[in-house]
């Protein structure tokens, strides 16, 4: 059931949204929590959708903020609210309200969904593009108990993760995050095995990818070990290697659905990591209010303590391959003098730690541990 008002109030939309529940059969509320999602009138359609989807798991009150400040000074100067109520249907369990703030009032979009949420129930405020430099400084943003952003729409996922970490308040989270949650069930699982230490990480992902960088920074802070970003093709995420004294545990998932695990000692097996829709993550993220701590620390661990990323290596041509063979043998020998020379060195460091009884490398505490989103 729709109710389409035009010129309306905060007030007047109230009062809808109680007809249209009881026209429904539904006097009573059964939400848990408001939503509230920032968008465009381009974007708006998916990110409720979306949202839609996940509310069959969190009954909510969805109010997407649509603004149109308008383009000539005429339209700037006229302030007009108008709205949409929608309940069943499409809607899912909850009930939805699109708010368009035309001209000036567009500016006031905390004035306006202030008297629209749910007494005494949590708010969530969602930016799927365009989200504010400080989230938590945002007038809508200090509404919400969580707010979710989305670096992976940004032009520059990497700098706005370094922005993340300098104005992150509790509450902050970000979908790249969300991401990755099945790849660190993963990794932390194959980690409380018995395994040799830990003596280096290596995390492969598409170049612009936040999800990349965020993954490689949890292994970096949880690990204590150098952890090195490499670029590969994609989609997304596509391995991670961890170097241990009994050989490589890698994760490799060379398509956007099925994974294969190697541990050493053990049989490879495959496990399932599909890329998971926005539905799921929102509804993932959803499932807790609380601050993520574990967010903070790797989002805050510091990009710059990572590995220079390691460029895609192109095939030779045929014509050079003799002297591309060449080249690589020497390589070989360069490499394997370097190895012999990193591996004195590291035996010298490890003697001298004994001897002054503070070994070094992850303990038991350094591995990640699986957490429960």
């Amino acid at each position: 059931m729709n109710t389409e008002l035009t010129n309306t109030t905060s007030s007047q939309i109230n009062a809808a949204l109680v007809r249209v529940r009881r026209a429904a059969g539904f006097p009573a509320v059964g939400m848990v929590l408001t939503l509230v999602i920032v968008t465009d009138e381009g974007n708006h359609y998916d990110a409720l959708k979306a949202a839609s989807d996940a509310s069959t798991e969190h009954p909510s009150r969805i109010l997407v903020v649509i603004r149109r400040p308008g383009r000539s000074p005429r339209d700037r100067a006229v302030a007009r609210l108008d709205a949409e109520v929608r309940m069943g249907g499409e809607t899912g369990t909850g009930e939805t309200v699109l708010l368009r703030l035309h001209g000036e009032l567009a500016s006031h979009a905390y004035s306006v969904v202030l008297p629209l949420l749910l007494p005494d129930a949590p708010v969530v405020v969602w930016w799927p593009e365009d989200a504010p430099a400080n989230p938590s400084a945002d007038l809508l943003g200090t509404l919400a108990q969580r707010r979710i952003t989305d670096a992976a729409a940004t032009e520059d996922p990497v700098a706005t993760l370094a922005r993340r970490a300098e104005t992150y308040a509790p509450g902050d989270t970000d979908l790249a995050w969300t991401r990755i949650t099945p790849w660190r069930s993963v990794l932390a699982a194959a980690l409380d095995q018995r395994h040799g230490r830990i003596s280096g990480a290596v995390v492969e992902g598409e170049e612009y990818n936040p999800s990349t960088e965020l993954l490689a920074l949890w292994l970096a802070a949880r690990l204590g070990v150098p952890v090195e970003r490499a670029v590969s093709d994609g989609p997304g995420i596509t391995a991670v290697r961890l170097n241990t004294a009994d050989g490589q545990i890698c994760l490799d998932r060379p398509d956007e659905r099925l994974a294969e695990l190697a541990v050493p000692g053990q049989p490879d097996r495959h496990v399932a990591l599909p890329r998971r829709s926005t539905a799921e993550l929102i509804a993932e993220e959803l499932r807790r209010l609380d601050p993520d701590e574990t967010y903070h620390e790797a989002l805050c661990f510091g990009l710059d303590r990572l590995g220079r990323p390691s460029e895609p290596v192109e095939a030779a041509a045929p014509a050079d391959a003799a002297s591309e063979a060449d080249r690589g043998k020497g390589a070989k020998r360069s490499r394997a003098t370097g190895g012999k020379r990193a591996q004195a060195a590291g035996n010298d460091a490890g003697n001298d730690a004994a001897a002054s009884g503070n070994p070094t490398g992850p303990g038991d505490d350094d591995k990640p541990k699986a957490v429960a989103r």
